[in-house]
């Protein structure tokens, strides 16, 4: 019986990742791809598993290049003072957007992986990514601001550390973020 249990498990072990990566992409997919079925299928009255998704690609892709255009600066201009003017809206809108421009945007900042010491008496050591290297502005001199994923979530916290307490990591953004996530699981591949 033990035998059997562990056949199970072994084939869980093999299995398991793939199910989930596949049914994951599968749900991504079927809820992008949804968000314009229903006016698609009204509109042109045929319905085509993928048009949904490739539609919304296309737009952002021509608002991206429109966007770095010369005519649509006044209208983002306008369009951001009034999100701002807007108390509980400008909070979301300018955390949101900074997140957004600190992933994909042209000054990423989560692209310098470090090893944090948590105590000064202590080996304990976290790994994250310097977001803010300079923040005397603030009045915290000698810190730097870390932001600190959670394993297994897409979720993390900020903490200002002393910058004595930061070693630069020799590893790829990918790579550590990738470490962080799956819990220290996943192997840093060698040359790293």
């Amino acid at each position: 019986m033990k035998r059997i249990i562990g056949y199970f498990l072994q084939g869980l072990l093999y299995l398991g990742p793939i199910a989930v990566t596949i049914y994951l992409i599968v749900q991504v997919f079927n809820f992008i791809d949804g968000l314009l079925r229903d006016y698609i299928e009204y509109v042109f009255g045929i319905t085509i598993p993928g048009l949904g998704l490739a539609i919304i690609l296309i737009i952002l892709t021509v608002l991206g290049y429109l966007g770095q255009t010369i005519l649509a600066s006044p209208f983002k201009r306008i369009l951001k003072k009034l999100i701002l003017k807007i108390p509980p809206v400008n909070l979301i809108y300018s955390s949101l957007s900074d997140f957004f421009a600190a992933i994909v945007g042209k000054e990423r900042k989560f692209n310098r992986p470090v090893l944090v010491r948590i105590h000064d008496n202590s080996e304990l050591s976290r790994i994250g990514f310097i977001t803010e290297d300079e923040l005397d502005r603030y009045g915290m001199v000698d810190k730097a601001a870390v932001y600190f994923p959670f394993s297994y979530a897409i979720s993390g916290e900020l903490l200002i550390v002393p910058r004595k307490n930061i070693t630069e990591l020799n590893i790829p953004a990918s790579v550590a973020m990738k470490f962080i996530l799956s819990g220290g699981v996943t192997d840093i591949e060698p040359g790293y």
